[in-house]
């Protein structure tokens, strides 16, 4: 099955870090990047919330928003992809990634249509 697992961080707690706690961050997330690429799955990491823009549809017009498109705890910070063999198998690989140290891993599996469709 192929999930897409979003990384959530609490940047106030991240930017909080001390210097040690980031240089063991930076570490895990290579480690991670690593088992990441020799599995063959694809993720990105995203620049900071503040420099996001959203365009967003109300009534019938469109406005552009400096910022996220949600004011959360936190914020979107980052994705990768798994093709693993069902949920638990996902749910271990995303416990496995260092963003659940300030954050948490929204695992969604992508869309399968019915069978005998598309």
């Amino acid at each position: 099955m192929r999930f897409m697992c979003l990384i959530h961080y609490d940047e106030a707690a991240l930017a909080q870090a001390t210097p040690e706690e980031m240089q063991q961050f930076g570490a895990a997330w290579g480690a991670f990047n690593e088992a990441l690429a020799k599995a063959g799955n694809p993720g990105e990491r995203l620049q900071p919330s503040r420099a996001a823009t959203t365009v967003r549809g109300i009534k019938g017009r469109t406005e552009i928003l400096d910022g996220p498109y949600a004011d959360t705890k936190e914020q979107f910070a980052g994705y990768f992809m798994l093709d693993v063999a069902d949920l638990d198998a996902a749910i271990e690989f995303a416990k496995s990634c260092p963003g659940v140290r300030y954050g948490s891993i929204e695992i969604r599996p992508f869309w399968q249509p019915p069978a005998g469709q598309g």
